[in-house]
């Protein structure tokens, strides 16, 4: 029995002394880390707290910049993420963290979703380029991907598009860079193409005439380039006669809809035909044939 009282006094020692070791080495470690664990925290408040005083200075800035609306959330979320990963890892490196292992690990996770993915870092990489390179703006109108209507917001992942009869389009960024878009709202002014058929028999001099004199009292047609009336084709039934007048953008659709219904009009009110579709037939009679003995 004292013998192995002795062998349990003797572990308890050994046990006590380990436990003292310890408490003093977490001590120690407490001592030495203590203040840079207290200066890594008021490094990390302030830190914080002005990464979001510059992500605002910045929007103000791009708003007195007059920088392109659909540009400023993006630039402002990231300069904000660039400070605070710098942040970040400065704070880490501070500690005494390897950051090289760190980084890795990133490293690994980043590509393992990029793999998974892809699509959408595609649709990310065409947001970018589309705000950098900005074949389009907020406001514009534009076809793209067979839709056609007013960009109403430009996301890092996709575009946002409105129709004419009010629907909402959201359109891939990906899609938009690989794909044709037509900006209709890239220039200031637009030439309208308007085709109307006469008659053959009528005058084409005289419907020349009312034609210019329709766009002439319309003042939001542009003088400069001057407005054309040609000869466009000679079809099977009509004579086709194309007015070309040049407006600004915004009144193209309207100016069109309202010059076709004075066309119609002044062309009733001088006789002058709109021919439809039509085939004439001669039917040639051939002689009969005389009978036998008359």
């Amino acid at each position: 029995m004292w013998m192995i009282g002795q062998i349990a006094g003797s572990e308890v020692g050994k046990l006590t002394d380990q436990a003292g070791r310890y408490g003093q080495m977490a001590m120690d470690a407490a001592v030495l880390y203590a203040p840079k664990v207290v200066i890594a925290a008021i490094v990390a408040l302030v830190g914080w707290k002005l990464a979001n005083l510059l992500s605002r200075g910045l929007h103000r800035l791009l708003e007195n910049k007059r920088v392109d609306p659909s540009l400023r959330p993006f630039l402002r979320s990231m300069l904000d993420a660039a400070i605070k990963a710098a942040l970040v890892i400065t704070i880490i490196s501070y500690l005494g963290i390897p950051t090289a292992s760190f980084v890795a690990v990133i490293g690994a996770a980043g590509l393992a979703v990029g793999l998974a993915l892809s699509g959408t870092l595609q649709n990310f990489a065409g947001g970018v380029v589309l705000l950098m390179v900005r074949p389009f703006r907020v406001g514009d109108l534009i076809k793209a991907q067979s839709f056609e209507g007013t960009v109403k917001e430009i996301q890092i992942f996709q575009t946002i598009i409105v129709t004419p009869d009010n629907l909402t389009v959201f359109i891939p960024n990906g899609k938009l860079m690989n794909e044709s878009i037509l900006n209709y709202s890239s220039q200031g002014t637009r030439r309208a193409d308007l085709t109307f058929g006469i008659g053959y028999g009528d005058d084409v001099d005289q419907a020349r005439k009312v034609l210019l004199d329709i766009v002439a009292k319309d003042g939001r047609i542009l003088t400069l380039p001057a407005p054309a009336v040609v000869v466009q084709n000679l079809g099977e039934s009509s004579v086709d006669l194309q007015a070309r007048i040049w407006v600004a953008t915004a009144d193209h659709f309207k100016v069109s809809c309202e010059v076709r219904e004075n066309v119609k009009k002044a062309f009733d009110a001088a006789g002058i035909s709109f021919p439809f579709p039509q085939r004439d037939y001669h039917i040639i009679e051939s002689e009969k044939p005389a009978t036998a003995g008359a």
